[in-house]
């Protein structure tokens, strides 16, 4: 456990600190800042059991893929220099990872902390309906399906320490202009916020999505990794006599 409450504090440590890089880069230092992030995932990776390496890709395959779709085809969300930096696919993996360690850092504690993530999502999803600047009916729409993850998901200490690691990104990112979420969504008109309560929610998706991709890419992994080594049976046997 207090392994896992290093890993979760040096991986919020670094994705803070990423965004604020990124808040004075140029383009070339952007790309430097995704070079960098690469080279920490994988260094991360090797330390992470087959499972869970399995999984952060996992996350970062289909984070990417929400990326593309959200930010660059359907203009949800834009990033500063209105790309997609490169430092943020492998973020994702850094994400999922530190949300995973802050879960293990805090096993004795999650009913608390899975309660925590509940009433966290729930009160922004209201408030979003309510007092913030930015109605946010958008965001309170996807707020049950987390709670809905919280109450019945095998893994919803994960979940939960996932949503508290991206709220908090989310906030800090958009404070500094990172990125900017659009009013409303893009041919629907419904209204956003900036953030949304509910892409936090959101994201708990890809975590779902990898979590229940892996036992299979992992199992096919060591079906093409067993067809690779040859069976003692078919060796050739060699004979101990002398000649």
């Amino acid at each position: 456990m207090a392994r896992a409450s290093v890993q979760a504090v040096a991986g919020a440590a670094y994705l803070a600190a990423l965004l604020a890089l990124d808040h004075y880069a140029s383009y070339p230092e952007q790309l430097a800042l995704g070079a960098l992030t690469w080279v920490v995932l994988v260094a991360v990776l090797t330390q992470v059991s087959p499972e869970r390496r399995v999984q952060a890709l996992g996350v970062v395959a289909f984070a990417t893929i929400g990326e593309v779709t959200g930010s660059l085809i359907w203009g949800v969300y834009s990033y500063r220099l209105h790309n997609l930096p490169l430092f943020v696919p492998p973020a994702h993996g850094l994400v999922y990872l530190t949300g995973l360690a802050l879960a293990t850092a805090l096993a004795r504690h999650t009913r608390t902390l899975v309660n925590l993530a509940a009433i966290g999502a729930a009160t922004w999803g209201i408030l979003g309906l309510t007092v913030l600047p930015r109605r946010d009916v958008a965001g309170a729409l996807l707020v049950p399906m987390l709670l809905l993850f919280l109450w019945r998901g095998r893994n919803r200490a994960i979940y939960a320490g996932v949503f508290l690691v991206v709220a908090a990104l989310e906030l800090y990112g958009t404070a500094i202009g990172t990125w900017r979420w659009a009013r409303e969504l893009p041919g629907l008109g419904i209204p956003d916020g900036n953030p949304p309560s509910g892409v936090a929610s959101g994201y708990v998706w890809f975590d779902v999505m990898a979590l229940l991709t892996a036992p299979a890419v992992l199992a096919l992994l060591r079906r093409r990794r067993a067809s690779r080594t040859p069976h003692e049976a078919e060796q050739p046997l060699r004979s101990t006599t002398p000649a």
